[in-house]
């Protein structure tokens, strides 16, 4: 089964250039951006094999996505 991208762009991709935008301009959005990439980047390592985890990790993991994603997201909307 294939694993699925969850990429900020991936997942809104009609803020793309709002996305990089924000990354160069707000060091807050900017470092946010790699801590959601650095927790995708792990879960995605947990679930493809190449990193072995309990399943309590790979939640707190997910949870921590989810997290970032939801406070990039509502800064994405205020830059609006």
């Amino acid at each position: 089964m294939p694993l699925e991208n969850h990429s900020l762009v991936q997942e809104f991709p009609e803020m793309r250039e709002r996305i990089h935008a924000m990354k160069m301009s707000d060091t807050h959005f900017a470092r946010l951006f790699d801590e959601y990439d650095a927790a995708e980047h792990a879960v995605h390592r947990i679930e493809s094999g190449a990193e072995a985890a309990d399943d309590a990790r790979l939640e707190t993991l997910k949870k921590q996505r989810l997290q970032l994603k939801d406070q990039l997201f509502s800064l994405l909307k205020k830059a609006a």
